[in-house]
Parts: C-alpha cells; structure tokens; sequence
C-alpha cells in the first residue's frame, strides 16, 4: 500500500515537472519578448504634427483613487491631449471631486454616465459612452486605480505609430498582506502561459488555414490601459462589441485579431502604476467577477487548469517533507525553480520576494476563489460591485 502511494507520487511529480518544464519556456521567451513601454522612445512632436489624444477614465465609486489618476493623466509631456472622466452614477464622493478638478483645469471634460442599459455591463458602457464623446485620433482607456508617469501617453503614443492596438499592464502596487500574497500570481500565469509574442501575431506553427481561425484566442489584454487608434476601435465596434463581456479587454484584443489588425502588449514598469484593491474584501470579489470568466466559463478547462496548479505548485512542498529521499530532491528541485522564477518576476516589478516562500498558500486562496466562482455559476448567483450585479 506505501509502495502505491509512493508510486503515484512519482507520478504526480512527472506531471508536475513537464507543465512546469512547459511554463519555464514560455516564461524565459517572455523575459526577453514581452517588451516594456518605459523603453519605447517617445513620440517626437517636431517629427510631425502630433495627433490629438484621448485619455478616457470611467469612474464609479472612485473617491480613493480619482483624483491622483486625473491629476497624472493632465501631467503629460505631450502636447496634444484631453481627459475626459466619465462619472458613471457614483453614489460617493466621487462626483464632488471631479466636479472640484473640472472647475480649476480647463483640459479635463467631467461626463455625467446616463443610466445602464439592460443589455450593458457597466464598464462596456461607461467606455461606450466616453469614446462617443471623445475626439482624438487615438484613444486610451485606463482605470480610476491608474497613475501615469508624465511621458505615458507620448510612449503610448509612439508605440502606436506601428500597432492598431496596445495594452499595458501596470507595475502593480501591492501594499495589505494579501495584496502581495495574491496579485503578483496574475502576473506571473501571464508570463508563464502565453508567449506575448502570440498576442501581437498568430503562432506560425499553426497551419495556414487554422491561422486565422485559431489564432484569435492567443490573446490578452488588461482593461486597465488598452489604447487604440480611433480607425481600428471604429472597425470591431468599440465596446459596442463587448457590451455583456465581464472580461471586455480579452475580448477586444480578439476581436482586434479577427479583424486582421494588431495589438501588442507592454509591461507598464516605470510608466503606468495601478493598486487594483486595498482590502482582502475588494480583492476576492474584484476577482471573483472575472476569475471563471476569464476561463471562458469552460468548467473542464477551468478544472483541469485548478488541478495543475495543486498538483505544480503545493504537492512538491507537500513531497518535500513526506516524501523518500529521492522524491525529496525531484521536489526541491522543482520548488528551486519555480522561485526562481517568481524571484525574477519579483526583481522586475519591485515585489516582496520573501512572500514567493507562501506560494502554496497563494494558490490555496486560488483554489477557494475557484470553488466560489463555480457555485456562483451553478446556483445563479453573482457577485457585486461598485453597487452593481456582475
């Protein structure tokens, strides 16, 4: 009966170290291919005329954060901008503050959001209406939980001189416990799953003919900087198309390739900051909107990639202390690289690298959100936010 157990634990460990032979090769092609906007050179006005840009921030209950992401958003060193802030029916302070910075900045335009459609989500929505009331010839998206270093839209700017679309993922700031213990995971999944290079064009190793076709679910996106040029946001329909998607940024960067059109991604480290949520209560429900959503609410795949996680990240620290000798050094070895990883990603975006250590327990809480997501979904229920079902 032991000589079973320890069997499958040979087994399990296997698994373990072919997905995570996987994952490092992804991650290692990223290192050096997922590129940073900090590094893009920035749009040179005198070169040519500079195109007028528009910084849209939807914003409901946002009194924590709104005013430092307009205050930065009107700080840009380039030339030709406006901002506009759409309040999207606050119930806090937040109508007070815009109010406040649109009566002493003459360059930020305070919308009034009308009331949600049936058939809308709420950021879709508040998106939607921003860009009918936009009138740059690039648009940018970002989130009220955004700052901007002061050369962010002129990079943006000069990185879309070559591309339809761009996102940016922030260099998040993770200040609570559970801040540093659960976000820096988003970041390292996206390093160590998908080649960024697959985003900006399809994989050439799909055959021709599935190309297109396949190619358009290699994609990614954060919501929370996606620009486009007005053209291509015209051509997929604006946010018109992702009216009812919980996770709109994916489905915009799909709908970008469908259309034969390129978006391509940026690190945001020393350009775009973001703090997505201050609480152990704002961070489980802001992911438990978007967490199986994201898995295309495919229950197979959703379990599948859950059950990889437990078996790659918590059964070799389990292995490591009830295990034989030799199953002790394949799971130490196996833990030796997988924070080796996370202490680069750490490096990079200036995260705790001792809080890597607690990766089990990272995915621990994962796995629970996992569970929550899926009764949510079986039994109908929905999670709110901002004062809204999603």
């Amino acid at each position: 009966m032991k000589s079973d157990i320890f069997c499958s634990m040979d087994i399990l460990l296997y698994v373990a170290a072919s997905y995570l032979a996987f994952t490092i090769l992804v991650f290692v092609r990223n290192w050096f291919e997922f590129r940073s906007l900090r590094k893009v050179t920035s749009f040179n006005p005198e070169s040519k005329k500079a195109p007028l840009v528009s910084v849209c921030i939807p914003a409901r209950n946002e009194e924590a954060v709104i005013e430092q992401c307009v205050t930065s958003a009107l700080k840009q060193d380039y030339p030709n901008f406006e901002v506009l802030a759409l309040n999207d029916n606050s119930t806090d302070n937040t109508t007070h503050i815009l109010d406040k910075l649109s009566g002493i900045i003459n360059n930020l335009h305070h919308l009034s959001g009308k009331p949600k459609p049936e058939d809308w989500l709420g950021k879709p929505w508040a998106c939607h209406q921003l860009s009918e009331q936009a009138n740059g010839e690039f648009l940018i998206f970002i989130d009220a939980d955004v700052w901007l270093d002061e050369d962010a839209i002129s990079k943006a700017v000069s990185a879309l001189q070559s591309s339809d679309a761009i996102t940016v993922w922030p260099k998040q700031h993770v200040v609570t416990f559970w801040e540093k213990l659960v976000i820096p995971m988003i970041y390292y999944g996206l390093y160590s799953l998908l080649p960024a290079k697959y985003v900006e064009q399809n994989p050439k190793w799909l055959p021709w003919k599935l190309r297109n076709k396949l190619g358009p679910h290699f994609a990614a996106a954060c919501g929370q900087f996606i620009a486009f040029n007005r053209k291509a946001y015209d051509a997929i329909g604006g946010h018109t198309s992702v009216k009812q998607e919980i996770v709109e940024d994916v489905e915009l960067s799909k709908a970008i390739k469908r259309h034969g059109l390129k978006i391509t991604m940026f690190d945001g480290v020393g350009t775009v900051h973001c703090r997505m949520y201050r609480s152990h209560k704002e961070l489980f429900e802001g992911l438990r909107k978007n967490f199986f959503a994201g898995f295309g609410q495919n229950t197979p795949l959703f379990l599948f990639m859950a059950a990889m996680q437990f078996i790659v990240y918590v059964l070799p620290f389990l292995i490591l202390f009830t295990g034989n000798y030799d199953q002790q050094l394949f799971a130490g070895t196996l833990i030796a690289l997988i924070l080796l990883q996370r202490w680069m990603m750490d490096l990079k975006f200036g995260w705790n690298p001792l809080l890597s250590l607690l990766q089990p327990f990272t995915i621990l809480w994962y796995e629970v959100l996992g569970i929550r997501c899926l009764w949510d979904h079986y039994t109908g229920r929905k999670a709110n936010w901002k004062g809204r079902e999603v």
